[in-house]
């Protein structure tokens, strides 16, 4: 049993600490007013500047119109346990998204991260201060990239005659003659699948089950993806399963023939005839997502029933957000499109009509690192940014991400097996490479 004056303690301690977390900012003082309940020693148009923002007029918003002003101090209206809102509850929220397993690598304020460079350097940058160009820096120069390359986010890319981790060593032959040597028939450095190092091509290998890759050959003149039809994704065939890949080049068996052995000679259509039946309107047979055999199309990945369609037009993956969400929740799907339901629109039915915000808690939630707007280029809506339809391509929190960085294969974003997220391709279950474009799954439900 605990003594009734223990307890007592207990009860007050806790109940402080309850109401110092959800309520009142860490930069509280008392000393402002002379006892409980007294009279504020501030007068009132004191007491609101210090409550404004700074470089805002008399009379504008106290609190960033989050809170109450009480004697110069701002009392924040917390909604949700965990939830600050700093010392003017300029915050919406203080906790930084994670990235690989930590949050930011420098310090979080209202939910950003601010990097680390007390030096001035400003080589820690990233969303989440996750690029450190101080990794390029040679120890023995002390120059980033020893002064032969360009410094990308921790890696170095060297100069022409230079390589390693740091551009630290220097190639034995002229960068001419390493250029030589790694020109490919069609005159392009490794056929632009790979990378020059001292007279040798490093070919890209996306596919890294295979024995030597997708893409090999002295400068990376053979990929062996450009034997594989968009079904072949799904099993380990070449050429339809209906002939040989020999350096990228399909040589088909008796009875087959076609660019990668897809049109029997039993087909009464011609090869061209086949597939501008399977194209529909689309600008690849079956919408790049199925097999063209004979005019038909069949559908894939197998058995998926959210591909479909004569001509496979209709995806229903597009309407799912990465968690895997139909349309947010606020719609339904059609033929790969969100119909929103009253009071939501939006691509994936994302963004309510109606917002509880004031323009400027909205317009405040909507300022990218720099300061500006959806950086210049989208509109803000309640606190999220909504980009420009105009430019298809511009995408990310704050309108700052170009989807046209994202790898394609077969003429498709991300290969249509995946979401373009800021530049990357983030791949449905089953789905590897980086535009999406390997099944490494087993059998498709």
């Amino acid at each position: 049993m605990c003594p009734a004056g223990f307890r007592n303690f207990l009860l007050l301690a806790s109940s402080l600490l309850f109401s110092g977390l959800s309520a009142v900012p860490q930069s509280f003082s008392p000393s402002l007013r002379s006892g409980p309940g007294a009279l504020c020693r501030l007068s009132q148009a004191e007491s609101e500047r210090r409550c404004r923002a700074p470089g805002q007029p008399p009379g504008g918003t106290l609190c960033h119109g989050r809170g109450r002003c009480d004697c110069g101090v701002c009392i924040c209206h917390v909604s949700e346990p965990g939830v600050y809102f700093g010392p003017l509850c300029e915050c919406h929220e203080w906790v930084c998204e994670t990235y690989d397993g930590s949050t930011c690598a420098g310090t979080c304020h209202c939910g950003r991260c601010k990097c680390d460079n007390s030096d001035g350097n400003g080589l820690v940058y990233g969303k989440f201060c996750e690029c450190d160009d101080r990794e390029c820096i040679d120890d023995e120069t002390e120059e980033i990239c020893g002064g032969h390359g360009k410094c990308y986010c921790g890696n170095c890319y060297c100069e022409a005659g230079w390589h390693g981790d740091k551009c630290e060593f220097q190639c034995d032959i002229t960068p001419w003659e390493s250029k030589r040597r790694c020109t490919s028939p069609d005159g392009k450095i490794c056929s632009n699948r790979g990378t020059c190092v001292c007279g040798e091509c490093s070919c890209h290998d996306v596919d890294p089950t295979g024995d030597w890759g997708d893409i090999h050959g002295d400068t990376c003149e053979c990929d062996e993806r450009d034997c594989k039809a968009v079904y072949d994704r799904y099993s380990d065939d070449f050429c339809s399963g209906h002939g040989q890949c020999n350096c990228g080049r399909c040589d088909c068996k008796l009875g087959w023939y076609g660019e990668k052995c897809e049109h029997p000679h039993s087909c009464p259509l011609s090869a061209e005839e086949s597939i501008t039946k399977c194209q529909g309107s689309s600008d690849l047979p079956c919408s790049g997502r199925g097999k063209c055999e004979c005019g038909k199309c069949t559908c894939y990945p197998p058995g998926d029933p959210r591909v479909y369609g004569k001509t496979c037009a209709c995806d229903d993956r597009r309407c799912e957000d990465l968690d895997g969400v139909v349309c947010g929740g606020h719609g339904t799907c059609s033929c790969g499109r969100c119909i929103c339901e009253r009071g939501w629109f939006g691509k994936l039915c994302q963004h309510p009509r109606k917002c509880n915000m004031t323009e400027e808690q909205s317009k405040s939630l909507c300022e990218s690192a720099d300061g500006i707007l959806c950086s210049g280029k989208g509109s803000c809506h309640c606190g999220k940014c909504i980009c420009s339809a105009e430019e298809w391509y511009i995408s990310g929190e704050f309108c700052d991400c170009d989807d046209r960085d994202c790898d394609k294969h077969d003429g498709l974003i991300c290969t249509g097996n995946g979401i373009c997220s800021c530049g990357n391709c983030e791949c449905w279950d089953g789905w590897n490479g980086n535009a999406c474009e390997i099944w490494l799954g087993t059998e498709y439900p």
